[in-house]
């Protein structure tokens, strides 16, 4: 029987954890809890010591996807459950996504519902990156950045490096998974509020999102992104040099540098391609 490991990481969660960890042990009695506390100033090390979970303290805040890093690499279960440690997931929700593991899954992903969004716009945001995703990818991506899934815990290591230190983890774990053909399953929950103050700052964290979008566009297949950039550079030389011959007749420098960029362009595309390659080559 595979053994689970569980991890949350918090920064000044400790009036969300007292009430989280005791309901995450009578959900999961086996299950390994491994609470990450990103640089917490309050209570986080009494109240995990309190309800007799580990903590793993760094002295200063790493950033989320720091912490989940270290959590991973620190479980010991075969399976990988990360839920945030703000008290918006409910870890009876834990049993479904691991039966979606059980179906051969290697990752099964907490799809929230739109009523389940901290507000319009960070709802309107996340189905523009859904969709940015579903398109890169080939596949339905139902929630791209939610941070409650559950992972084989071998899978999910292969990818540590290329996870970022801040917010994005989700998103970048989603994305490396497709690249390399590995089951990724989404099973709909209902977020509840936060306890106490969001740590996501919207526009800044918002940016950064869509920008990581797009880095890992470069990184699951870069010619999806370059190839139609290329042929709008293309067009656009196409289109300058069919109105300046018929206006003036001749060629200008505008059409060449056009068409000199959708080469450069594309051929940038085809290099990526192999780096991504070589980025995803599997690790014996």
């Amino acid at each position: 029987m595979s053994r689970i490991s569980i991890i949350l990481p918090a920064k000044n969660e400790a009036a969300a954890l007292k009430d989280l960890l005791p309901r995450l042990t009578a959900a999961q009695p086996g299950a390994e809890i491994i609470v990450i506390d990103d640089g917490s100033t309050d209570d986080t090390r009494g109240v995990c010591a309190a309800a007799g979970v580990e903590c793993l303290s760094s002295p200063y805040s790493m950033g989320n996807g720091a912490a989940i890093k270290r959590g991973a690499r620190a479980a010991k279960g075969d399976i990988l459950v990360f839920m945030d440690g703000d008290g918006q997931h409910d870890p009876l929700d834990i049993g479904r996504l691991l039966a979606r593991l059980d179906e051969g899954y290697d990752m099964v992903v907490g799809a929230r519902g739109w009523e389940s969004q901290a507000g319009v716009g960070r709802g309107m945001a996340n189905t523009v990156y859904n969709w940015l995703a579903s398109k890169m990818t080939g596949q339905v991506v139902a929630d791209l950045t939610s941070g409650f899934r559950v992972a084989r815990a071998h899978r999910f290591r292969e990818f540590i490096h290329l996870l970022p230190n801040g917010f994005s983890y989700p998103t970048t774990s989603t994305m490396a998974f497709f690249r390399s053909a590995y089951g990724v399953a989404y099973e709909p929950i209902k977020a509840a509020e936060r306890v106490g103050k969001s740590h996501i700052r919207p526009l800044k964290d918002g940016l950064r999102f869509l920008l990581i979008i797009f880095k890992i566009a470069t990184l699951y297949s870069p010619l999806k992104l370059f190839v139609p950039v290329s042929f709008a550079f293309f067009l656009l030389g196409t289109g300058n040099y069919a109105y300046t011959y018929f206006l003036h007749g001749r060629l200008t420098n505008g059409s060449a540098l056009m068409w000199s960029a959708a080469v450069i362009v594309f051929l940038i595309g085809l290099v990526s391609e192999q780096i991504t390659a070589l980025t995803y080559r599997p690790h014996e």
